[in-house]
């Protein structure tokens, strides 16, 4: 048995009779699945404000969660305590909202499953360091920041870390268990000229301990460093940027960052459950060509230290590398168990929770586009007219139609060829099914981001991964005030 499921029996004074019994419980004659749900978890908040650490926490939070699936019908019980008692109560609650008879059944637990693989071998999380030191490390953010232009007026900085450990037990007999670490830090300044005020943000972060923040860079520069830079960098090219342009151009998406529009506009509508019920705009589509062929989509929950990675997802699967579309057509959609039988298909290491508080669904990992044949530099020269999309704010996307509205924080002309004049106040409106039909050269610098975010469905937020080539997109409506 791994440490993680070790960690819970010891700890909770519980043993596999236990789980076994609380198993057959909620496992009655007509439920088709149950499973147990552990988790352990602590955090751990710094921020700063107007060059003061303002707010310090640490949370400890612990709880259990018993399910029950009967067809499509799921029963989800769940408690702050752990010990047996409450693991019977949840198991019996949870076999009654999934409709399941009075009886039980018997499970042995013999397999202890797992992925067999540690995507994120941190010696120490850091959760385990002192405040003060990352407390130290945030004010030199400020004083980085401030240093670069007078402008710059105001700093915000915040810096999170956490240890989640797992287990999960299955009435298919499995245990299975994970500890998971993640850091992430965020910089913000407000740069301020006269009336003017612009903002600008960076950050990043993973699976990771806290001296990943202190490794160099490409530039021989410390990590934190660059963020720093970067915030203070786009916050003081806004005071200059012109009013977006109003109408349909080419837009050309940077490596990185920008592929949160494939997340949302893309990802979100390839997950098993908006196909199972027919409201993704990509249902029944298996087989066929949804995208220009140079595109090929893939969704990786392998990739070692990335924000997105799990050994095991949280129904204790496996996570894997799963290619969706593959050379512009549709292969796969990402399953939890449930809506991978339901149809027909194997599950995808995709099933995903927020906490013990919530039900498992399909959910994304780390999702990119592969890179393409075309230099960079080529993709912009081929554009007359058109926008150059370096950085994404916040949107708003419908999967069943794909159609999507998102705002760019740092965008610019491209013009004759060149990339010119930053433009600021820029959305940019379409559909994601047609975004990747008019897609017309894709580059060869496949970017993931830098381990800041976060995805939220049906009330539940986890984190993921993303990442884009340099990408053509031929046409493209933009929102501006500008000519």
């Amino acid at each position: 048995m791994d440490k993680s499921s070790q960690f819970f029996l010891k700890s909770y004074n519980l043993d596999e009779r236990a789980l076994s019994a609380t198993l057959g419980t909620a496992l009655s004659g007509n439920i088709d699945y149950s499973d147990i749900y552990f988790e352990h978890r602590t955090f751990e908040s710094v921020s700063l404000e107007e060059g003061i650490v303002k707010k310090a926490n640490r949370v400890l939070s612990q709880g259990v969660g018993v399910r029950a699936v009967q067809g499509d019908k799921t029963g989800y019980a769940h408690s702050d305590e752990i010990d047996l008692r409450q693991l019977q109560a949840s198991a019996k609650a949870a076999r009654v909202i999934a409709e399941g008879s009075a009886s039980s059944k018997s499970v042995a637990l013999t397999s202890h499953g797992g992925s067999g693989q540690n995507l994120y071998p941190v010696p120490s999380p850091a959760t385990e360091r002192p405040i003060a030191d990352k407390a130290a490390l945030l004010k030199r953010v400020d004083q980085v920041a401030r240093s670069m232009d007078p402008r710059i007026q105001q700093v915000q900085a915040s810096f999170s870390s956490e240890v989640k450990t797992v287990a999960i037990v299955a009435s298919d007999g499995s245990i299975v268990g994970d500890e998971r670490p993640l850091c992430r830090m965020n910089i913000m300044c407000v740069a301020v000229d006269g009336d003017n005020r612009q903002v600008g943000s960076s950050g990043g972060g993973g699976r990771v301990g806290f001296e990943w923040f202190f490794e160099p860079t490409d530039d021989a520069e410390e990590r934190f460093l660059y963020w720093v830079r970067e915030a203070a960098r786009k916050a003081i090219l806004m005071l200059d940027a012109d009013a977006a342009p109003a109408g349909t151009f080419p837009v050309v998406l940077a490596p990185g960052w920008p592929g949160v529009l494939l997340h949302e506009a893309i990802g979100h509508p390839l997950e098993g459950d908006f196909n199972r019920k027919g409201t993704s705009a990509f249902a029944g589509m298996l087989g066929k060509q949804v995208a220009n062929p140079l595109c090929t989509v893939v969704d990786d929950g392998t990739i070692p230290g990335r924000r997105g990675s799990l050994n095991v997802d949280d129904e204790g699967t496996p996570t894997q590398r799963n290619v969706l579309i593959e050379n512009g057509i549709l292969v796969g959609y990402l399953h939890d168990k449930l809506n991978a039988r339901l149809m027909g298909m194997k599950p995808t290491g995709n099933g995903r929770r927020e906490s013990y508080g919530h039900i498992p669904m399909p959910r994304m990992t780390n999702t990119f586009m592969l890179s393409g044949q075309s230099d960079p530099q080529d993709i912009i020269k081929s554009v007359k007219n058109g926008v150059y999309a370096v950085n994404f704010g916040g949107g708003q996307v419908d999967t069943t139609s794909g159609k999507f509205v998102f705002s760019m924080n740092e965008a610019y002309r491209i013009e004759n060829g060149e990339i010119t004049r930053p433009v600021k106040g820029a959305t940019l409106i379409g559909s994601g099914p047609e975004v990747l039909k008019r897609v017309t050269m894709v580059g060869n610098d496949l970017k993931l981001d830098q381990g800041v975010g976060t995805c939220g469905k049906d009330g539940q937020s986890v984190p993921v991964g993303l990442g884009l080539p340099t990408l053509l997109v031929d046409g493209i409506t933009v929102g501006g005030t500008g000519a």
